[in-house]
């Protein structure tokens, strides 16, 4: 599915429609070239998961979490990272629970992952113009099309 985005403001709204909709245990991957609205669409899901703190970019932290909000929030940022530093990280924890209360993990330039959950959102972001962006979106396992489908009836 295609969605497009007329400015930063449709893009954090698209992220808070998925903030109040996701639930434990999803897991979202983001791709896109820098600037393409990868940090505000996971600005939007904080919001629509409650999450009053300010979300920044762990691209020097590489993981924030976000603990306060409906569920908790792990934001990761790969962008910096060689894949064998990937692969050091043990990310899996994240989205399997087993040293962290599950949540929702939102990873920024998950094309670096050498393997991936058995179930996520890909959501691959576009220049479309100066402000405007698009959102190619793929899911696989409970992120199937009647997913995608249902979340945007609206």
């Amino acid at each position: 599915m295609k969605i497009y985005l007329t400015d930063a403001a449709a893009t954090r709204a698209l992220g808070i429609t998925l903030g109040q909709s996701l639930s434990v245990g999803s897991v979202i991957l983001l791709e896109g070239d820098l600037g393409s609205g990868k940090t505000t669409l996971i600005q939007g899901i904080g919001e629509g998961l409650g999450i009053t703190e300010p979300i920044v970019s762990p691209t020097f932290t590489l993981i924030n979490e976000y603990t306060e909000g409906r569920l908790p929030l792990y934001h990761l940022d790969l962008y910096r990272l060689q894949p064998e530093e990937i692969t050091a990280l043990n990310l899996e924890s994240y989205w399997e629970g087993v040293e962290l209360p599950l949540g929702i993990v939102a990873i920024e330039w998950a094309e670096r992952l050498k393997y991936k959950p058995l179930s996520y959102l890909q959501m691959c972001l576009s220049y479309q113009g100066d402000r405007a962006r698009q959102v190619d979106l793929f899911g696989k396992g409970e992120f199937q099309i009647d997913f995608i489908n249902e979340l945007f009836k609206a």
